[in-house]
């Protein structure tokens, strides 16, 4: 008789996502002789493996961000991580162990559980700007600024990702156009002098996005109906590619229910601190972190995780 029963793994740590808070988790709890499981998640490696260089990580000068989730990733299995590709479908934080069901029918069951699932990029939630996602329309300049060479292009939003994507950009294309709802924008001043400054620039202030247009045979874009916020007056902006950059919002699906949420579905932790509102449950990252949203915040925050586990793991079992 066969057994058809679920497989059931224990772990002391779950760790659950693979960007540097995950990651930094994991070389902390495993350093700690905690012996964690990672499970990778859809995305191994998170936002930065669709980003290209990274300027801003203490130590490397200049470093592609994959080759930076690369490095993550070895240093977690170098000092004996359990890394798994895999990716968590349910949750059960209501009682200890935790139980977490995986896609591969696989069930986790651990003492304690660090989030690190991250957030993932906006859309307008026009039906002509999912028509034309992956034929023009995109999230990520990084990924795809490279097919318009010589083209035009438009970014909207008005934070730090809109003016860097646009700035971006220019490095290809032959003309971006920003656009944004307000007359100012909220990204830090130095990237605001950058992007004035640069020639192949243009700012239409004021304006929604109403829709994206393009050709049906081959499906692609040709511009954007753009609606000023006041008059209401359309302006049709010709560009071949389309780059949605306003925000983005925590993968908080798997515990919205059972985790204290804020601003939109990030988890709430204490102050100074990852622990959620569920002892044994720790949250790190962008899943947290509305406000910083950066490599070397998130991996402070996967460390400060893996030492409050493991202070949770020692004062549980005495």
């Amino acid at each position: 008789m066969s057994d058809t029963s679920p497989q059931t793994r224990h772990t002391r740590v779950l760790i659950i996502g693979s960007g540097p808070a995950g990651y930094t988790a994991a070389v902390y709890a495993s350093r700690a002789m905690l012996e964690p499981v990672l499970i990778q998640g859809i995305q191994p490696g998170g936002q930065l493996t669709i980003t290209t260089e990274v300027e801003n990580w203490p130590g490397e000068t200049e470093i592609q961000g994959p080759d930076l989730m690369v490095n993550m990733e070895a240093h977690a299995r170098a000092v004996g991580t359990e890394i798994i590709a895999d990716y968590i479908a349910s949750i059960d934080l209501s009682k200890r162990p935790f139980t977490a069901q995986s896609d591969s029918g696989m069930v986790y069951t651990a003492d304690a559980v660090i989030l690190c699932t991250g957030a993932q990029a906006k859309w307008l939630g026009l039906p002509s700007e999912e028509k034309f996602k992956g034929f023009g329309v995109s999230a990520c300049a990084t990924c795809d600024g490279f097919f318009y060479r010589g083209q035009e292009v438009v970014v909207i939003g008005g934070g730090n990702t809109a003016v860097e994507e646009a700035l971006f950009l220019t490095n290809f294309a032959s003309k971006v156009t920003l656009i944004h709802r307000r007359d100012t924008l909220r990204s830090e001043k130095i990237l605001q002098d950058r992007l004035f400054k640069n020639p192949k620039v243009e700012i239409l202030w004021n304006h929604s996005v109403d829709e994206v247009v393009g050709s049906e045979a081959p499906l692609g874009v040709e511009g954007v109906k753009a609606r000023h916020v006041d008059t209401g007056e359309v302006t049709e902006v010709p560009c071949k590619g389309f780059f949605v950059a306003i925000g983005h919002a925590p993968a908080s699906e798997l515990v919205k229910d059972q985790l204290e949420t804020h601003m939109g579905g990030y988890v709430v932790t204490k102050p100074d601190s990852t622990a959620t509102s569920i002892p044994g449950v720790f949250a790190a990252g962008d899943l947290t972190d509305h406000i910083y949203r950066q490599a070397v915040t998130s991996a402070g925050m996967g460390c400060m995780a893996a030492l409050e586990a493991e202070k949770f793991l020692a004062e549980d079992e005495s």
